[in-house]
């Protein structure tokens, strides 16, 4: 059964960072792309990033590019996010995210890659 266990939110000031973890077990985790999503208050579910099984190609959001780094420890079976410079805009639950089985990386920015979800980590960013 796979588990995805998020940890490292909080809250932290405008210009801050923040780096948030997500812990996996139940899969063969150096074979599979990950990515993270996160859903605001009244918003709906937002793709944020997704790195593909190599590591070696990442996608972000455009909200987030240039401020964020996704990173896949495949020796601790983790996925961080580095979240950088951040803004009141960018709270919100963050979710980590995989997929059950292989599928075109090009479709790892839409949440239907994706077929097992984290409980969440809430991440507050105050003005």
């Amino acid at each position: 059964q796979v588990h995805l266990v998020e940890s490292g939110g909080g809250l932290v000031q405008a210009g801050d960072s923040l780096r948030i973890s997500c812990a996996a077990s139940g899969l063969v985790f150096r074979n599979y792309a990950m990515g993270w999503f996160r859903q605001a208050p009244g918003k709906e579910r937002e793709f944020v990033a997704a790195i593909d099984w190599t590591g070696n190609t990442r996608y972000y959001g455009d909200s987030v590019l240039g401020r964020f780094a996704i990173s896949k420890d495949n020796t601790n079976d983790i996925v961080n996010l580095q979240m950088n410079r951040l803004k009141p805009d960018d709270t919100a639950v963050y979710y980590c995210a995989a997929p059950r089985q292989a599928r075109s990386f090009a479709q790892a920015t839409t949440s239907r890659f994706y077929d097992f979800w984290g409980q969440g980590t809430q991440v507050t960013v105050s003005s």
